[in-house]
């Protein structure tokens, strides 16, 4: 009797992990988390592209606000909140800070290497909010689909992934709609009346979509990059990112200086702030947040 006892327990016991497995999944009004993250992501895409287009196009009195002070301060927020998710996480302010000193003072091998997705998350902000200042959003938000490819080509490359028939035919597929795009169509009736304001709309396409596939480039890089560091280190996703925004904010703050230094001293760093700018920051922010949830539960 001992033989059936043998061969079927292997069998029962794995469907019992996968059962405990997935009961034991976090959710969030019984909705699994990696379903609750992804939705995030979506709602959090549609709506910075609304507004930073909206931000970068409107008509406004006195300078326009600068992009790149925006993404400092984008930066100073994603790692300001990552700071009150490691305090909930390790159960208080204490924990949290000491875990954050050993971080940064451990190994600075470690740090180095959060300094590549740092720089490329900087340098993939500045690029958005350039590329939504020379296209329009439905043209932008296709056309930054071709992250996914990027992604997609790189997690095969550095993380061994394997991708099958379907989803490859999935990606051909979005290249194709992402290039049918880009065909130039004609020119809207009225377009001659609005003058000046309509050109500024407008903007420059081939520096928008330079800009936006460099975006791309970055944004896959810069992700599979970081879910390579996560996999390898038992770090919090939290304390990754306060890596991140504190390397990003540093670098965000010398491009300020570097390209808008001129601008900067005449008007302000906060020059051209209001209601629509802050939105969009905080719109940025949470993206990083959002990201970063994406890959613990799901992933890239």
């Amino acid at each position: 009797w001992l033989e059936p006892l043998a061969q079927h327990p292997p069998r029962r016991l794995e469907a019992e992990m996968a059962a405990q497995k997935e009961g034991s999944s976090p959710t969030m009004f019984g909705i699994p988390m990696k379903w609750v993250s992804l939705l995030m992501l979506v709602a959090q895409t549609v709506g910075v592209v609304f507004m930073m287009r909206l931000s970068r196009t409107a008509a406004v009195e006195g300078p326009r606000y600068l992009n790149t002070t925006a993404v400092f301060f984008s930066e100073v927020i994603k790692m300001l909140c990552s700071y009150v998710f490691l305090c909930q996480e390790k159960g208080g302010p204490a924990s949290a800070t000491n875990l954050v000193i050993q971080t940064f003072t451990r190994s600075a091998a470690e740090n180095l290497k959060v300094c590549v997705p740092g720089c490329l998350y900087t340098l993939q902000n500045n690029l958005l909010f350039i590329s939504l200042s020379n296209l329009s959003g439905a043209v932008y938000q296709v056309t930054y689909q071709l992250k996914i490819l990027t992604t997609a080509v790189l997690s095969v490359l550095i993380l061994g992934k394997a991708l099958g028939p379907t989803k490859w035919g999935a990606l051909v597929t979005l290249t194709a709609g992402v290039t049918l795009i880009q065909i130039p169509r004609g020119e809207a009736s009225g377009s001659d009346s609005s003058g000046e304001s309509t050109a500024h709309a407008q903007g420059n396409a081939a520096i928008g979509l330079a800009a936006v596939l460099s975006a791309c480039m970055t944004s896959g890089l810069a992700g599979v990059y970081l879910e390579k560091i996560l996999k390898q280190s038992d770090a919090s996703i939290w304390m990754r990112n306060i890596q991140l925004g504190s390397i990003g904010a540093v670098l965000a703050l010398a491009g300020c200086f570097m390209q808008d230094g001129d601008k900067i001293q005449k008007d302000g760093f906060m020059q051209g702030y209001g209601g629509i700018v802050w939105a969009v920051i905080l719109l940025q922010a949470v993206g990083g947040l959002v990201v970063a949830a994406v890959l613990k539960y799901a992933d890239n």
